[in-house]
């Protein structure tokens, strides 16, 4: 996998992976199981996103948003 996940692409993406992780964390204690279920589910996915500099959804549509750009849909 090729990175294209770069500068604030990341950033956002694991400030909005924390948060959608506290507020699964917030609808399971309210007792909202397959709510929190979902949302922990798409914060692991953000959060995946900005660990590894990989996003699935921006190499289908070729979006490379490293700051050098030397990562190139071959």
């Amino acid at each position: 996998m090729q990175r294209n996940v770069g500068g604030l692409d990341r950033i956002v993406r694991a400030v909005l992976g924390s948060w959608v992780l506290a507020v699964a964390v917030a609808a399971l204690v309210a007792g909202r199981r397959a709510t929190a279920a979902v949302l922990a589910v798409g914060a692991a996915g953000l959060l995946f996103n900005a660990t590894v500099r990989f996003c699935g959804g921006n190499y289908l549509l070729g979006i490379d948003t490293t700051d050098d750009g030397s990562c190139s849909r071959e």
